[in-house]
């Protein structure tokens, strides 16, 4: 699973620094902090709805929206994928 999130983050990376028009990360990442804060809050907001009231189904596709808003979030403020890496294996450490 861990290739998994460190390729999406990777990808994330790859579309902001893009030239393609369409790629709708970069027009997150053109249209600033604001918005894309704003966009990690409203799939928060669905996944917390999807899982007290909706399916499976649903609650999996929010979770993953989550995960996409949030590594967009935090690429966006230049943490890297290694950050978080060395962040949970120092916690991982304590507990």
């Amino acid at each position: 699973m861990q290739n998994f999130f460190s390729d999406l983050y990777k990808t994330i990376e790859l579309r902001k620094k893009s030239k393609h028009k369409n790629s709708y990360t970069k027009q997150l990442f053109k249209q600033g902090v604001k918005k894309i804060a704003q966009k990690f809050g409203e799939e928060s907001s669905e996944l917390i709805i999807d899982f007290l009231k909706g399916s499976k189904k649903r609650t999996t596709e929010e979770a993953v929206d989550v995960i996409y808003h949030l590594f967009v979030l935090l690429s966006s403020k230049k943490i890297k994928f290694s950050d978080l890496e060395k962040e949970i294996k120092k916690r991982k450490n304590v507990r």
